[in-house]
């Protein structure tokens, strides 16, 4: 076969960069220990883009207890030994990561057995951001899921249910953790009552913060934790690019660990937009 011959079959055989979108999250959503999952309806309409959604984290990222969420040392280095290779020591709470069930009840679902169908999900955007500008304490509340559903309809089945409160640009500074006079943190979070109504009353799979914690920073109890994660839903903490994303219609791809056993850990989060 001709030169000329060979690349316009190659070419006709090329997917379109949409098309590998599509293609690549179709393969993403395929693969299940022990079998097949079906792709999520939010991928049928195919998207054009992707947004990380995870923070890079090292010692000074911030944490829920202030101590630092990792530590590492280099057994090996490229110049002594012709690779490199860190040991490394890690909180499962540090940096964007993932709440299990397991993480607040006694037997729910570990990081491991979270079904990898609900790690490929519609995302829901609920935008607080200018209102906790003005009070750190803000919380998502029914009215601003209702608000949302007025706006964009239904929230999908599967969805994560994500709070942007602007918090995700604070991480370099105290003002994240945001520790006032009285030695209580103060951030957004969602209220009690609007993780019950996403229990009762939708498909949600998922929540997720930009800041450190589901529950605002003042919680004493961790109401939130405690409605939503023993019912086998999961949560996300420390997300951020969600002044990046729409309202509706992105689908969140949660990169999730699969260690035996496991509370949580961090990921690798993306959004498909």
């Amino acid at each position: 076969m001709c030169d000329v011959c060979v690349m316009n079959a190659v070419k006709d055989r090329m997917l379109s960069r949409r098309d590998f979108f599509k293609a690549s999250a179709a393969a993403a959503t395929a693969v299940a220990v022990g079998g097949v999952a079906a792709a999520p309806a939010a991928l049928a309409a195919g998207h054009g883009g992707v947004v990380d959604m995870t923070h890079t984290y090292d010692e000074m990222f911030p944490t829920y207890f202030g101590a630092p969420g990792i530590t590492r040392e280099q057994p090996f280095n490229f110049k002594e030994h012709g690779f490199n290779l860190l040991q490394l020591s890690i909180n499962e709470h540090t940096g964007t990561h993932i709440d299990a069930p397991l993480h607040f009840s006694a037997d729910g679902q570990s990081v491991d057995e979270i079904p990898v169908e609900n790690l490929v999900v519609p995302l829901v955007v609920i935008d607080i951001a200018a209102r906790a500008q003005d009070d750190a304490d803000a919380q998502v509340t029914p009215d601003d899921l209702s608000a949302w559903i007025s706006a964009h309809g239904d929230i999908p089945d599967k969805a994560c249910v994500a709070m942007h409160s602007g918090w995700a640009g604070k991480t370099g500074s105290d003002a994240y953790r945001n520790v006032g006079a009285d030695e209580t943190m103060h951030f957004p979070g969602f209220h009690a009552e609007a993780a019950q109504m996403l229990i009762e009353n939708t498909g949600a799979v998922a929540m997720a913060v930009d800041t450190l914690s589901l529950d605002h920073g003042i919680s004493a109890d961790f109401a939130t934790h405690y409605t939503w994660l023993p019912t086998n839903r999961y949560g996300i903490e420390n997300l951020k690019g969600l002044d990046q994303v729409p309202a509706s219609g992105a689908t969140l791809m949660v990169g999730a660990g699969t260690h035996k056993g496991g509370t949580g850990g961090p990921c690798r989060i993306f959004a498909m937009v």
